[in-house]
């Protein structure tokens, strides 16, 4: 029988001969070894895509990450700049196409956030923002992490606590802030030894550890009667 260009194996046969006429047990053994290989490389690659996606977050007591002390820099930049109103920081930290929404629900451009700290009615007193996570996905970073900001406004000190996510952007070889949102946990009058705390109505209170308990829910535990609500 004429093969034609197939190429052929130290045997003489092709590789669909070689396959055909091989003993069944030969052939068994061939197809688990090929079934596993592969199976070892699915492995392999589901692993790598989600190493590079994993979390990569601060524990107390431990060493933490790289990216976790590279973006801690930048937001200890975000502070200071906010506190001493310098502009050039800003500028260099905030995309041109940056978008923050605040805790009130404020949305505001870079040249906004900017304008902002020379806003003679509120005076920055001091801002401390800890990076928790930091999530690498290609060249856009999501940071999330705990703030406390204080300042004074109408002759009166305010603090708020809450908890911030900063997606960064890699370009022009450097980070820049493209999207900020800022949640409010509890905002505390200094002196008053009074915290402002809405109830909550989540079914489950809110809680950051280390940071805030969370709220006592308001609702009724639907889980445990069995009264699901229904979509």
């Amino acid at each position: 029988m004429k093969i034609g260009a197939e190429t052929r194996g130290a045997d003489g046969w092709g590789a669909e001969e070689s396959l055909k006429y091989r003993h069944p047990h030969e052939t068994d053994v061939f197809m688990t070894k090929s079934a596993w290989m592969a199976a070892l490389g699915c492995a392999l690659c589901v692993a790598g895509i989600a190493q590079g996606q994993q979390a990569e977050s601060a524990a107390p007591g431990q060493t933490k990450p790289p990216e976790v002390l590279q973006f801690q820099g930048y937001e200890d930049q975000w502070s200071k700049a906010v506190v001493s109103a310098d502009q050039y920081a800003m500028e260099n930290l905030l995309s041109p196409v940056y978008v923050g929404i605040s805790a009130t629900g404020d949305v505001t451009t870079r040249n906004q956030q900017i304008a902002d700290l020379f806003e003679k009615t509120t005076a920055p007193v001091s801002m401390e923002q800890r990076v928790v996570s930091v999530r690498m996905f290609g060249e856009m970073a999501v940071v999330s992490g705990t703030y406390i900001m204080k300042w004074r406004t109408d002759g009166h000190d305010r603090e708020e606590r809450g908890i911030f996510t900063h997606v960064y952007a890699h370009e022009r070889d450097r980070w820049d802030c493209v999207n900020a949102q800022r949640t409010a946990v509890v905002e505390v009058t200094p002196g008053s030894g009074k915290k402002r705390q809405d109830k909550s109505s989540a079914e489950e209170p809110f809680h950051i550890p280390f940071f805030y308990k969370g709220k006592q829910s308001t609702e009724p535990n639907t889980a445990q009667n069995g009264n699901i609500p229904q979509n």
